[in-house]
């Protein structure tokens, strides 16, 4: 079944939510570099467990992806550009990172933004799987090694659903109402349950095609 938008799996969107707070959710790229020592120890982690909660723990204090070039002393005492052998400049594109919380099957991006009389704003916008797997499916396979992941079969954006395999008949067969197998037959569970989600699947596509109101494709949506 291709879903109409993509879904949150339950079982992944805890790893979903870590990924988003370790990446940049507008250019993609990991909020740390090589430059920092506490993630180039962290990259150098053998174990691919250890080492995406390492980077973790180092990219979620994070709250800007930094674009500007770093300076590092020299021996001398001066500052110079780019003296490292790794590379300095994170290559970022600037911007401010959200807290990202779990809530239910929801994931909430919190951003605090200063107005123009000075007094701090919160939002509180819902980060969609569709908004997620965007931001997932665009991380480099470089920053994919670098947190742990493996490139063939773990990739992020796999953890939200977008295709749903059905199982066949032989895995759902009817079940005889009357134990004789001559009477009355019924579906068994599984295959009501594809039935309600082919259902709710139609409608999230009607009301895309039919351009109806966002409150009401976004109910399709969480039915879904």
């Amino acid at each position: 079944i291709e879903l109409a938008k993509p879904v949150y799996h339950p079982g992944f969107i805890k790893k979903v939510k870590k990924v988003l707070e370790i990446v940049c959710h507008n250019c993609s790229k990991v909020l740390a570099d090589r430059s920092d020592p506490e993630f180039l120890q962290a990259v150098n982690t053998r174990d691919p467990k250890v080492r995406f909660n390492r980077i973790w723990n180092i990219c979620k204090k994070k709250t800007r992806c930094e674009n500007e070039t770093k300076e590092v002393k020299n021996d001398d005492g001066e500052y110079s550009l780019g003296m490292k052998q790794a590379p300095v400049n994170h290559g970022g594109c600037g911007n401010i990172q959200p807290r990202v919380r779990h809530k239910a099957l929801q994931l909430i991006a919190k951003y605090e933004s200063s107005g123009e009389d000075g007094v701090k704003k919160k939002e509180e916008p819902q980060i969609t799987p569709e908004m997620a797997h965007n931001i997932l499916r665009r991380i480099s396979d470089d920053d994919l090694r670098d947190m742990g992941l493996n490139l063939e079969y773990a990739r992020p954006e796999w953890m939200i659903v977008t295709v749903l395999p059905v199982p066949p008949p032989p895995v759902r067969p009817s079940i005889s109402m009357d134990g004789t197998g001559q009477g009355l037959r019924n579906e068994d569970d599984l295959t009501y349950k594809l039935g309600d989600i082919i259902r709710a699947n139609s409608n999230v596509k009607q009301a895309i095609r039919e351009g109806s109101p966002a409150h009401i494709a976004q109910d399709f949506e969480q039915l879904l």
